[in-house]
């Protein structure tokens, strides 16, 4: 990835193919989409530089040409560094994705709550000297493990946010289901809702917000009766993988809050690849996440 990189807190890129003939100001709101405040403040500071010299944001860029961006990432409240031992499967200047265990939250949900994912990621930045922002960009349930994707600065971040929302950040899970599910793959489409009986508990309901879950049966296992399957979806809703198998009459294994049997300490699902377009260099991104179950739930692979 030699088409970008950041010393004291400029982030440099060289210019691509696919920029040529942009000014810098179409790079910024129409190619990137970056936030209208973050543009504003880039552009009245007048740090944005092109091959070193400060020019008008309608220059054009030209393949090879050079822009220096100045990371304003003062605003970012602290998050503790913890040492959690994490396990950090791609990492480059702006963004990174970690492999998280079970047992542990994407981020604190109270304040003083310090064993989760990001306050690990910290440590990892604190660790390698990198004193930049963090932020993720999707969660994972506290007991749901595999990758979760972060970004560094407010730049990256606010472009695989938008990227996220247009599904253009493909997750594929592995789930350990009960009993045999005799179709090879399936689309699952069914709202999902809170359930009102219930704190944390979500289920399918007509005026619940539309779910989507596309499944390919990975292995079936009759002597033990369950079914390996890889998921992806369309949508990104609490517990979504969990209540349409539930739905399915086929509960994650492990999964005693849908209805699963207590075959493991918990839910047997595992988020087991990420695919997308770097934001920047736009080369593309298919990384994946060991299983880390100590429990051995998917040695069956």
């Amino acid at each position: 990835m030699g088409h970008f990189n950041i010393t004291n807190q400029i982030l440099s890129i060289e210019v691509l193919q696919s920029w040529n003939g942009l000014t810098l100001d179409k790079l910024f709101k129409d190619h990137w989409k970056a936030p209208k405040k973050l543009v504003h403040e880039w552009r009245m500071s007048k740090e944005v530089k092109l091959n070193g010299n400060t020019v008008s944001w309608t220059t054009t860029l030209s393949e090879g040409d050079t822009i220096s961006i100045p990371l304003m990432n003062a605003e970012n409240e602290t998050v503790k560094a913890v040492d959690l031992g994490i396990s950090i499967l791609y990492e480059d200047d702006l963004l990174l994705i970690a492999n998280k265990p079970a047992g542990m939250d994407t981020h604190p949900s109270q304040p003083g709550d310090t064993h989760t994912l990001i306050n690990g990621v910290a440590y990892h930045l604190q660790n390698t000297g990198q004193t930049c922002m963090i932020k993720h960009i999707h969660r994972l349930d506290k007991d749901t493990t595999g990758a979760v994707l972060f970004a560094k600065d407010r730049l990256t971040g606010s472009m695989l946010d938008r990227m996220l929302e247009e599904r253009k950040i493909k997750r594929t899970y592995v789930a350990l289901v009960e009993g045999i599910i005799q179709k090879n793959e399936g689309k699952i489409n069914e709202k999902i809702g809170r359930d009102r009986h219930h704190a944390t508990r979500r289920r399918v309901s007509p005026t619940g917000q539309v779910a989507i879950t596309h499944f390919q049966v990975l292995k079936r296992d009759s002597k033990k009766n369950l079914t390996l399957v890889s998921c992806t979806l369309e949508s990104g809703r609490t517990h979504q993988i969990r209540v349409h198998f539930s739905h399915l009459n086929h509960p994650l294994a492990g999964d005693t809050l849908y209805g699963g049997k207590n075959t493991f300490p918990r839910q047997a699902l595992h988020a087991r690849k990420i695919e997308f377009i770097h934001p920047i260099s736009e080369e593309k991104m298919i990384i994946e996440a060991p299983f880390l179950d100590k429990s051995g739930i998917f040695e069956t692979l």
